[in-house]
């Protein structure tokens, strides 16, 4: 056996502080493990390092299908994003991981637990950051963490040490004693985080973390984030911000219409499905003609048509010499270009 890959998973979230708290639990993880002497299998091992495990899960409201069938797997330490459309299945996806909405049928283990039969166990060693802010409004943000560790059985001691640690993480410590109604929305924000920490929980579950925030503070949840994914932590999300997706996850999951599309890290699904580069242009009857006749693929979108190439001079000179078009723009291809390829250009309500 590796060391460190004990039968029981590792403690859960905290801030990269140097309390020790998270190295004193895998010190404990990595003793217990040398007292093990039968090796575990590869299947064994992969299961224990699999924070999420869903076989075919499907839910149905009615008639409706919210989710279709999917499979997927969200591996420790990594940051998994779920991303799709209005209506595509992904928060319904997200509520039952969190065991606040019962599968149909499949299986979903979280935590190496059954959702069926140990909701109380899981949710326990959850941190969840939901899309409204749900702070109380009564209390300061330091108020705001004592009470939430309430719910968790935290001793007032420790509590009031996690509280004091996690503002400073969340760089709230100035705003420790402010309730909430004087609170900016990127501190909200970052103090919901900092609650969801409050539990050392073994896997934090963000819906649109950076909702209706400014750069900066977008910025700055980021390096959060990042800082927490350092430590070996594992971060499961949804955003509708692709830019986000595609700077925070190291693998995620397109949905659309109930199903997965595509699974993947970033650049790889974008290698895949845009190409390296676009080259766009204002979309003419001549220039359309002119494509064609090279036999070019390219997308439409509005005004404007767009070649997902890895040869984007290229085309850039056919566009310009060949079809006489004036302007032509060449970028590198996104997320988002992947996303709008594969859900479409519709809005959804």
């Amino acid at each position: 056996m590796k060391p460190g890959k004990g039968r029981s998973r590792g403690g859960g979230f905290w801030p990269p502080s140097g309390n020790g708290e998270r190295e004193e639990r895998r010190d404990e993880q990595a003793k217990e493990c040398c007292t093990c002497t039968t090796p575990l299998t590869h299947q064994e091992e992969q299961a224990i390092s699999d924070v999420i495990v869903a076989r075919d899960l499907e839910k149905r409201f009615g008639d409706l299908i919210a989710v279709d069938h999917i499979t997927f797997r969200v591996g420790e330490g990594e940051v998994f994003g779920f991303l799709g459309p209005n209506g595509a299945g992904k928060t319904t996806t997200m509520k039952m991981i969190q065991c606040v909405s019962p599968k149909t049928s499949g299986t979903l283990e979280v935590l190496g637990m059954d959702v069926d039969t140990r909701q109380r166990e899981i949710k326990s060693r959850l941190g969840v950051v939901p899309q409204e802010t749900n702070l109380d409004p009564d209390f300061s943000a330091y108020r705001n963490l004592l009470v939430y560790a309430r719910y968790f059985g935290i001793p007032k001691r420790e509590a009031e040490r996690r509280a004091e640690e996690l503002l400073a993480f969340m760089q709230l410590e100035e705003k420790r004693d402010v309730v909430i109604d004087k609170l900016s929305g990127g501190m909200k924000r970052r103090l919901i985080i900092a609650r969801a920490l409050i539990n050392a929980p073994e896997l934090l579950i963000l819906d649109e973390p950076t909702i209706g925030l400014d750069p900066q503070a977008r910025h700055l949840i980021w390096e959060k984030l990042r800082s927490l994914r350092a430590e070996g932590n594992t971060l499961v999300l949804t955003t509708h911000y692709l830019d986000e997706a595609e700077r925070l996850c190291d693998r995620l999951v397109i949905m659309d219409h109930a199903k997965i599309l595509v699974e993947g890290a970033p650049a790889d699904l974008i290698r895949e499905h845009a190409g390296s580069n676009v080259v766009e242009a204002e979309r003419t009857p001549a220039v359309l003609t002119c494509l064609d006749e090279f036999g070019l693929d390219y997308d439409l979108a509005g005004g404007a048509i767009q070649v997902f190439t890895d040869h984007p001079h290229d085309v850039a000179r056919e566009l310009l010499e060949t079809c006489r078009h004036e302007a032509v723009t060449v970028r590198p291809a996104t997320l988002e270009d992947v996303f709008l390829r594969l859900t479409g250009r519709s809005l959804r309500e």
